[in-house]
């Protein structure tokens, strides 16, 4: 399945899990291989803006993705170099333009993201007059892009504790990003799609975790038309959704989903009774969060 992918999820990379000794309700020994977590803080120029706690992999598209979502890159920037430096778990993002965000850190929104995520500045910066692109969306397709999502061997089945955001394109997922906190996820996709300059006309995203208002805005920024979970919906999410033409479908189990936005735009080419249900141990392991 990973051969499909052009990024796919690394369950056996050696800097992503380790195994760590419990016991369980009996009082036998288990080893459990549990995710790692470590900071990377992200820097614009010269200025320090954040420092994130991620499993440490993609460390550039992570800090291109995060400042493009929070509107302190701009779509046209140039940017001129991205520098890891392991050592220290920094990121440089240099650019052609001389930018000064000190009044815009000072403004937070914290976010319910899992890992505590936030947003600089005013949330809604950017969609004055957004209207993202009316593309059909076959439900045939989320059929396909579910089943495939959920068989690939990933760090959710290994270990858990962790969120999955895949970028897909028909009935066929390209990039598959895994983090612990969902909104890392879907930046390391907006940061790979900006390095690799891929359009996002014909694109949608599908995520393991819920569908609230931030995640629903990087979408409509990153300009994805389309936004499918397994998990469930936010009232705001859903709103902002309806404003910018966001197809927003969650609830994603077997042949279920609900669509709360954009339902004009399925192409209905498939009966429900003919897709099969889930495997059992999907349906243990999603309760509407990554374990």
């Amino acid at each position: 399945m990973a051969g499909t992918y052009l990024i796919a999820p690394d369950p056996d990379g050696a800097r992503l899990t380790r195994i760590v000794r419990g016991v369980d309700q009996t009082g036998a020994e288990q080893d459990i291989r549990v995710v790692e977590e470590r900071p990377l803080t992200i820097y614009l120029n010269g200025q320090e803006i954040v420092t994130a706690m991620t499993i440490g992999d993609h460390p550039a598209y992570l800090a291109v993705g995060f400042l493009l979502n929070q509107g302190m890159l701009r779509p046209e920037d140039v940017i001129l170099g991205v520098d890891h430096d392991e050592e220290v778990e920094a990121v440089v993002v240099r650019t052609a333009r001389q930018t000064d965000y000190e009044e815009k850190l000072r403004k937070k929104t914290r976010t319910s993201g899992c890992a505590v995520g936030t947003v600089f500045g005013d949330m809604m910066a950017g969609l004055e007059g957004l209207v993202l692109p009316a593309a059909r969306l076959p439900v045939s397709d989320l059929y396909a892009l579910a089943a495939a999502i959920n068989t690939t061997p990933s760090l959710y089945l290994a270990a858990g504790a962790i969120h999955g955001t895949v970028l897909c394109q028909g009935r066929r997922p390209l990039v598959y990003m895994e983090d612990v906190g969902r909104h890392n996820a879907v930046d390391k996709i907006a940061g790979w799609m900006a390095l690799e300059r891929v359009g996002a006309a014909d694109k949608l995203l599908y995520t393991t975790g819920r569908l609230t208002s931030e995640m629903v805005i990087k979408t409509a920024r990153m300009g994805v038309p389309a936004l499918a979970s397994r998990s469930g919906f936010t009232a705001w999410g859903v709103e902002i959704a309806r404003q910018v033409g966001l197809t927003l479908v969650g609830r994603m189990r077997g042949h279920r989903f609900v669509c709360l936005s954009g339902a004009e735009r399925l192409v209905w080419d498939v009966d429900p009774a003919t897709i099969p249900d889930e495997p059992a141990r999907h349906r243990r392991k999603s309760a509407g969060e990554a374990p």
